[in-house]
């Protein structure tokens, strides 16, 4: 990995207390660069991120991160400056779309193109739904940062079954067709969730006492 730019502080399993001052640094990996920290922050000002929208951004990377770092401990390949970034990024469309009603998915993936972010725009683009699942392959950035981002309603961490409900009060619409939709990708985050904790020393709800507030 080459490193530029460089005030080097580890980044702690748990979070970001503090590291958007403490942090400036870019990753490359495979020739693709990976925002740092204080990136990611200045990306979040840049695309008018609502506040309520990054503290659940920051929720889901510190979730993403020390998921991440313990399945790496156990033997996973994971890039953790990869997983960081991509999930304090995953809902960098979000805002711009709320009124467009655009897919806020692939407006993130947009953006993340548009600044030479190639290494994240996948992670970003299936936040929401995974393109594809295999129970039996090496774990991925993305199914991290997509399993994450499903244990948090707003800024609070939450069990997928309450995640759920959220969503399909606000996304449902009534719409059965819908509904269905939303309940058939959790029926996946649920694979996922067991693939992830196959390999990790804890379980999914101890997630609240491990991950500060």
């Amino acid at each position: 990995m080459k490193v530029s730019s460089l005030t080097l502080v580890k980044v702690g399993p748990c979070g970001l207390a503090g590291l958007a001052e403490s942090i400036d640094f870019v990753g490359e990996f495979g020739g693709e660069m990976v925002p740092s920290v204080r990136q990611c922050f200045e990306l979040m000002e840049r695309y008018s991120m609502l506040h309520n929208i990054r503290a659940h951004s920051i929720m889901v990377q510190k979730i993403a991160t020390l998921l991440a770092t313990r399945l790496k401990e156990a033997g996973e390949n994971l890039l953790i400056e990869v997983v960081t970034a991509g999930a304090l990024m995953h809902d960098i469309g979000k805002s711009l779309c709320l009124h467009s009603k655009e897919d806020h998915a692939a407006k993130g993936v947009e953006i993340c193109l548009e600044n030479h972010l190639e290494e994240i725009a996948g992670i970003v683009g299936e936040h929401i739904r995974l393109k594809s699942f295999e129970k039996t392959s090496p774990i991925s950035e993305s199914e991290v940062v997509y399993y994450a981002d499903k244990r948090v309603n707003h800024d609070t961490i939450v069990n997928l079954e309450e995640r759920l409900d959220y969503l399909l009060v606000q996304y449902g619409r009534n719409d059965e067709w819908i509904c269905e939709r939303i309940r058939d990708n959790f029926r996946q985050c649920k694979e996922v969730e067991a693939k992830l904790f196959k390999r990790l020393p804890f379980l999914p709800e101890a997630l609240n006492s491990i991950i500060p507030e």
